[in-house]
């Protein structure tokens, strides 16, 4: 051996952290065998929520008003349901929560992200049920979480067309639900794909909303390659975070990243970064190289992450466990295994419209339709079908709030460069509408960032998200009140009484 040889350093192994799937090999193919049910996983998860009990026979009685009266937001219940829809096995999973002997005139409804479930919320429902006059609902999308799972299928050829297909397949299911439980107009609150989903759902079922708060919403920004199949897809993405990112980092860490600069940031550097942000054909440059093949065409071919999870079989929580570790990380040990096993009870079930995924986003998580190019229109549309005692009218703008995390994978530009085509499709509606529709614009934008918090804001910084929420259901409910007191001051014939 030669000197330059033996003086060598060693070469480093590459090899995968033991951490990087924490459970062990025995561990998961317990948890495989016993494989607790879905139903039970979500119950578990709930019963981490404070104050709050089940509606059952049992419970409305003593045992419930004892609970009262020590809570000082008086009596909450809950109660989950299947809430059966038109169609063969079309059914979405419901939580509802009610303050008893209160009326609720106004309603917030929750929609979760991509492949989740309502019980990713736990951490909000005891907080928001705080308001007083409201009732709150959490859905399971349709083909995820608890919710039914019919077969997803695609019919349209057109690309513009099977992206409205693949949205209306959850946001009809959302409007169905909404004239079973009887519902005139309500708050929409998304998360993720569920904030992507929300817009649509407004765009298409127009004057049933009040307030659409969307929670680090996926598909805001263009990018050139996702809204052009023939084009190679952007090579840069900050998806791979979602999988990668140590919630306990984020937590506790400094702020990072491009999100970090508006973070505490003034209204006027807000308004200037808004500004620059919206200006067209600068969003985003084209990436240097492609995203991998391979990454392309398990995308493509509609291989989900949940289908891998299925096909592990004894090794699917250990693989699970690989994103449940660093993404709950943070919180309480007993809270963190729920969750993993919630989070694994819902993955390993037959798959549905988990494959909604490449119709709506190109790899890297870029909108097919991005939002950008859609949401001034939102809270503009004629709301129909008009007849001779209701006749069409146009809606007159609707509040829209924007919220992130200051350590989000999704980009907080985007949302300042959204909020600033909302306000300024609301400046032309003041400058050029009647008189009566410059009386009753409501449009309005805003963005708010989330401090010690990245994707899943709502379950990183819940002290923080749960108030700013609360703020827009009070700013709701006050505008709701001023509406039907003054509704009431006049009946059918214009008269004031």
């Amino acid at each position: 051996m030669s000197q330059s040889q033996s003086d060598s350093p060693p070469r480093p192994q590459r090899t995968i952290p033991a951490a990087y799937f924490p459970l062990g090999y025995k561990e998961a193919a317990s948890q495989w065998w016993t494989s607790v049910t879905s139903r039970q996983a979500e119950r578990s998860v709930l019963a981490h929520v404070p104050f709050l009990r089940e509606a059952t026979a049992d419970a409305i009685g003593p045992q419930i008003q004892d609970l009262a009266k020590s809570d000082p937001f008086g009596q909450r219940i809950w109660t989950s349901s299947m809430v059966e829809l038109s169609g063969k096995n079309r059914a979405l999973n419901e939580l509802s929560i009610e303050r008893v002997g209160e009326q609720a005139d106004d309603t917030l409804v929750m929609l979760h992200g991509y492949g989740a479930g309502l019980g990713f919320f736990y951490k909000t429902f005891e907080p928001l049920s705080q308001a007083p006059g409201w009732r709150l609902f959490a859905l399971d999308m349709l083909g995820m979480g608890n919710s039914s799972r019919p077969p997803f299928k695609i019919h349209a050829k057109d690309p513009k067309d099977k992206i409205a297909e693949a949205e209306s397949w959850f946001i009809d299911a959302l409007e169905e639900w909404r004239k079973v439980r009887k519902l005139e107009k309500f708050t929409l609150l998304g998360h993720s794909l569920g904030g992507y989903l929300a817009v649509s759902y407004a765009l298409k079922y127009p004057g049933r909303l009040n307030k659409l708060i969307l929670a680090s919403p996926v598909g805001i920004p263009e990018d050139p390659w996702a809204v052009n199949a023939d084009m190679p897809e952007p090579g840069e993405s900050a998806m791979a975070n979602e999988f990668t990112q140590d919630q306990e980092s984020i937590v506790s860490g400094e702020p990072a990243g491009a999100n970090a600069t508006f973070a505490g940031t003034t209204d006027k550097k807000a308004a200037a970064a808004a500004a620059a942000a919206a200006k067209p054909n600068t969003a985003t440059a084209p990436p240097k190289r492609p995203i991998p093949g391979w990454l392309v065409w398990l995308w493509d071919a509609n291989v989900s992450p949940f289908s891998i999870v299925r096909l592990a079989g004894p090794l699917g929580p250990r693989f699970v466990s690989g994103w449940t570790s660093r993404r709950f990380n943070h919180l309480p040990p007993d809270e963190k295994e729920a969750l993993h096993t919630y989070s694994y009870a819902l993955f390993r079930q037959k798959g549905s419209g988990e494959y909604v995924l490449p119709y709506l986003l190109a790899p890297g998580a870029y909108a097919r339709s991005p939002v950008i190019n859609r949401i001034q229109d939102v809270g503009r549309q004629v709301v129909t079908p008009a007849t001779e005692t209701a006749p069409a009218v146009r809606e007159t703008g609707l509040p829209i709030v924007f919220m992130y995390g200051e350590n989000d994978w999704m980009d907080v530009a985007g949302g300042y460069a959204a909020a600033e085509k909302v306000k300024q499709r609301a400046v032309k509606a003041l400058l050029h509408g009647s008189d009566a529709e410059r009386q009753n614009e409501a449009g309005s934008a805003k963005v708010v960032v989330v401090r010690k918090a990245g994707h899943h804001l709502y379950l990183d910084n819940p002290d923080e998200f749960n108030e700013l929420v609360r703020l827009e259901m009070e700013e709701t409910r006050q505008t709701g009140l001023r509406e039907r007191n003054a509704a009431k001051r006049y009946d059918g014939g214009g008269r004031v009484f």
